[in-house]
């Protein structure tokens, strides 16, 4: 077991500047200006990278060994969230409203890392690596489509990524072969009804009246009309109607969403919703528009890579590193990386009760350990070596 390498560890503390840089200058999906020339900036200080720009923010750098060989593709995500940070740190956001609240910034710092020692070996490497920064994670339809249209991955045969997890002890690894993550899709309801004085009920068809047994009804979808075996949630996530306490609005929109694991059960919820929706409005002498907007699919790890990259976990952490993890609800696009490419995708630790960093993702106050960052470029420059090196 061989743990962190001397190589690593002189860089850690580069690794560390990188990531508290981005932290403290996030930028929501779409908007990664600063991030991305920042990151171009760095990158172009590696010998041996070609750097690319295939979408408006966002930066491929290609790495290519002396020999032919396979072509991988590694992905770190690079945008924040609209949540204002509270976590008192030294190096907390300066920018309004906007927070590096899910580890994004650490996955373009670890990712940063592996090109700079994998650069370095280029000579004893075959093949061809991939570094893709990708922009808007957090926003559907997302980054990873626009990089898919725009050509990253012609070409690549294994496709990898990793995130950095609350959920998880600082030094592990959390493994699962096919599905890793739900399928995220987004539900609108719009209740038409008929307003009019909150006095004179009996004039008016009730909008809220008629939303609140939806709300209530959505609930028992997943308990009585899907598979108890089959992992879904429904959530009605916003609620807005009505701009006066004495009125009885005409309409109420309701907004949520969906997480599904199978194909079938994606297909068939929202045809259950919208029957649901629409005869409890008929119900009332209401009308219904629904709208059901397809977001990420699910993550499936390939056996194969998911194998040989537990293999790697293993030798150079430990058997204990490896985690078995269950499938986990949260969505990631990138599945549309996987479109035409086996890939594999890891949860990495960055919990410590020991520190007080439990608060999780998508939080005001959510904390990384940087002790974790280390691992997760072991993973990454051990994972290119064990599939490229001239043996």
């Amino acid at each position: 077991m061989n743990m962190i390498s001397e190589e690593v560890l002189a860089l850690e503390p580069d690794i560390i500047a990188w990531r508290r840089h981005m932290h403290q200058n996030p930028e929501l999906s779409f908007q990664e200006v600063h991030t991305t020339a920042y990151l171009t900036e760095e990158l172009k200080k590696i010998p041996g990278l070609t750097l690319e720009f295939p979408t408006k923010t966002g930066v491929v750098a290609v790495l290519k060994g002396v020999q032919p060989g396979p072509v991988l593709a590694l992905r770190a995500d690079i945008d924040a969230l609209p949540i204002q940070e509270e976590t008192g740190l030294p190096y907390a956001s300066t920018v309004p409203g906007v927070m590096h609240a899910c580890g994004h910034d650490g996955h373009a710092a670890m990712q940063l890392a592996a090109a700079k020692l994998l650069a370095a070996e280029r000579t004893s490497l075959r093949g061809e690596v991939r570094f893709l920064f990708q922009h808007a994670e957090e926003l559907p339809p997302g980054g990873a489509v626009e990089m898919l249209k725009a050509g990253v991955m012609e070409g690549v045969d294994e496709l990898y990524g990793m995130h950095l997890s609350s959920n998880f002890p600082t030094g592990t690894f959390g493994v699962r072969p096919g599905a890793l993550t739900s399928a995220t899709d987004r539900f609108d309801i719009r209740v038409i009804g008929k307003g009019g004085h909150s006095a004179f009920p009996e004039t008016c068809v009730d909008p809220i009246v008629i939303a609140g047994e939806i709300v209530g009804a959505l609930q028992t979808l997943v308990s009585r009309r899907i598979q108890a075996v089959e992992p879904a949630v429904v959530s009605v996530c916003m609620i807005h109607a009505g701009e006066a306490y004495n009125i009885i609005p005409g309409e109420v929109a309701i907004t949520g969403s969906t997480r599904t694991f199978s194909k079938e059960t994606r297909e068939r919820l929202p045809k259950l919703m919208e029957e649901l929706a629409r005869g409890i409005c008929a119900a009332h002498g209401a009308d219904c528009d629904f709208k059901f907007t397809l977001g990420y699919a699910s993550v499936m790890n390939d056996k194969a890579l998911t194998a040989s990259s537990r293999k790697v976990i293993e030798e150079h952490f430990g058997e204990s590193a490896v985690l078995e993890i269950d499938p986990l609800m949260p969505g990631e696009d990138f599945s549309a990386l996987q479109e035409n490419c086996p890939g594999f995708f890891v949860e990495l630790g960055a919990r410590s009760e020991e520190k007080g960093i439990t608060f999780p993702h998508h939080n005001c106050r959510y904390l990384m350990d940087e002790d974790a960052l280390k691992y997760g470029v072991e993973y990454l420059y051990q994972l290119v070596r064990s599939r490229l090196s001239i043996s």
